[in-house]
């Protein structure tokens, strides 16, 4: 019974997305607990434990800290993830980034200084950080 109730939660959880529509901008630091898809522009950073998808018309002009992330559109600045990183044709990455794994589809820009690994360091304070299975 109580199993059960704790099965549901996490479902929910699991099942938040939030939508940056296009036309939309943001200025600050974005947070959420779900995954958030990005069609708009995010002027700061982005921090989720979920995974992040770039639309071909979203950008983030800043840091994006998620566990997984897929790009369309463009990014210039910080990227550190705990899981993979997919890039379609039409992506644009500028900056610096950390992650696990890459997969890079033929067309798309990718103009980084890249670590990948299994521990991400963070970024302000130069400290690893294990990964969160």
């Amino acid at each position: 019974m109580f199993s059960e109730n704790k099965k549901n939660k996490q479902n929910e959880n699991s099942s938040i997305q939030n939508i940056i529509a296009k036309g939309t901008k943001i200025v600050g630091t974005f947070y959420s607990e779900g995954d958030i898809r990005i069609d708009g522009i995010i002027d700061g950073d982005v921090l989720t434990p979920g995974k992040v998808v770039v639309g071909k018309t979203g950008e983030i002009h800043g840091s994006l800290e998620s566990s997984n992330a897929y790009f369309e559109g463009k990014l210039i600045g910080q990227l550190k993830l705990t899981g993979t990183l997919t890039l379609k044709s039409s992506a644009y990455i500028e900056g610096d980034v950390i992650t696990e794994k890459l997969a890079v589809e033929p067309g798309a820009t990718f103009n980084v200084s890249c670590v990948m690994k299994s521990t991400v360091k963070d970024f302000k304070s130069e400290k690893e950080t294990k990964k969160i299975a």
